[in-house]
């Protein structure tokens, strides 16, 4: 479409505007209906956090009790929701009751527990739950316990990707970077305040301490120190919470002490490490707990010119991996998901930036379907999905083939072996160390 301009054609009798031909009316309106549109989003967004809350509150209010199930080995997020969900249901009345299958074994996450004196029930069976009406934090679909299968959860709040939904109430946001965001923003728009007040009531709360702290810390350890998918949404409720958390047990909590165990798995971890370009992939062995895993892939991913990490480990019987990459890199929970495709018993997924996953060492080996794979095949795959995604990230050479505990030809590490002797186990982890940080010179 061409343009008639003051060049081409005479201006109209009383035509008014500039030279260009734009109506200044139509240029105006544009604007204003720009505008208008933005404001309409802002207010459904207030709408839906505002309704959510409410809803969320009236779904617990129609049932006399209810189980708060955490996903496996619970992490400070899922802790702190569980804590956050039994105070909505205590304000109606409604008898709660926390579950988590599998363990509390991360060091972080036992302090979380003994400081905030956390009551958590141990599953290992679906009819061990108080109550059928079971309220999904932190995941969108049970797992990790005998009749997971046979549960149909009562109300889900999450921020992971997944179809999971609850019959009475859904709230998954991916987008989140916590699920204590979400249910810190419940709090704030049902009217929880985080500054004492001697005259509070039932219709003006204030929120414990041991709660907001449990928020502030599970919002900081979920998103890595607000550095790793954090969004308004963090900042703002970890802005709420602040005001009544108490800093000493965030400090506590956050510098437990470390077993000799853990420690060994994170040396293996870096000493083992296969590289490719800038990614990396190690198999710690067998560790004491899938969290001495994700320890493990966070500190590689500290190492510099590592782009994306991804970290195995097997534990009683399940080869459990962790995956972790930088902002702009590979999608890691796309990546695992990816890789386990086909496998029997095999299970991945999550975010852009963190994910994990779990395979049955007994099907990996050719148990049931399939002919079964090795750690090492399954580490070929998962450098050729990282390699498609992030092609910058791959090495301008051919890689030298996987060799179980060498490390490739593009990584300058020498080879090293598993360590075994706890007396060399601090030896061992001040080398990882000094692998992985630069130099002082103080």
């Amino acid at each position: 479409m061409v343009v008639a301009t003051e060049e081409t054609l005479p201006a109209a009798a009383g035509a008014t505007g500039p030279a260009s031909g734009v109506d200044p009316l139509l240029l105006g309106g544009g604007i204003v209906a720009i505008l208008v549109a933005a404001g309409v989003l802002l207010f459904l967004r207030i709408r839906a956090v505002r309704s959510g809350g409410r809803r969320f509150r009236a779904a617990l209010a129609a049932i006399d009790e209810v189980a708060i199930l955490t996903h496996p080995n619970p992490d400070p997020d899922a802790l702190a929701s569980a804590l956050a969900v039994r105070e909505l249901a205590a304000s109606v009345g409604t008898e709660a009751t926390i579950y988590y299958p599998g363990e509390i074994r991360h060091e972080e996450n036992r302090a979380l527990v003994a400081e905030l004196d956390v009551e958590a029930t141990r599953l290992r069976d679906a009819n061990g739950l108080v109550s059928r009406d079971v309220v999904l934090v932190d995941h969108n679909q049970p797992r990790g316990f005998a009749g997971a299968g046979g549960l149909d959860p009562y109300a889900v709040v999450d921020h992971h990707p997944g179809d999971g939904e609850g019959r009475a109430f859904t709230d998954v946001r991916p987008e989140y970077g916590a699920c204590a965001s979400l249910l810190a923003e419940y709090l704030r728009t049902l009217g929880w305040r985080t500054e004492a007040v001697e005259d509070a009531t039932d219709d003006d709360p204030v929120m414990p301490e041991s709660l907001a702290t449990a928020l502030v810390y599970g919002i900081r350890s979920d998103t890595a120190g607000f550095t790793r998918g954090c969004t308004d949404a963090e900042f703002d409720a970890a802005a709420y919470c602040s005001r009544r958390a108490d800093p000493d047990t965030i400090q506590r909590v956050s510098t437990p002490p470390m077993s000799a165990e853990t420690m060994d798995v994170r040396a293996r971890a870096v000493l083992d490490r296969v590289r490719r370009g800038s990614f990396v992939c190690t198999h710690a062995g067998q560790v004491p707990s899938p969290d001495a895993v994700a320890q493990a892939a966070d500190d590689l991913l500290r190492m510099e010119g590592v782009r994306a990490v991804v970290v195995a480990g097997t534990c009683a019987g399940t080869l459990h991996l962790s995956g972790r990459a930088a902002e702009g890199s590979v999608d890691i929970g796309e990546t695992l998901a990816t890789a386990i495709e086909g496998i029997p018993m095999a299970d991945a997924g999550g975010h852009a930036r963190m994910g994990g996953g779990q395979l049955s060492v007994e099907h990996m080996s050719g148990l049931g379907p399939g002919d079964g794979v090795s750690v090492e095949r399954l580490f070929e795959s998962l450098f050729a999905i990282m390699a498609s995604q992030d092609p910058g990230g791959a090495p301008d050479e051919s890689a030298a083939p996987l060799t179980p505990g060498t490390v490739a030809a593009s990584d300058t590490t020498t080879p090293a072996t598993p360590v075994d002797d706890p007396e060399s186990s601090m030896a061992s982890v001040r080398e990882a160390i000094d692998r992985l940080e630069p130099s002082s010179d103080d």
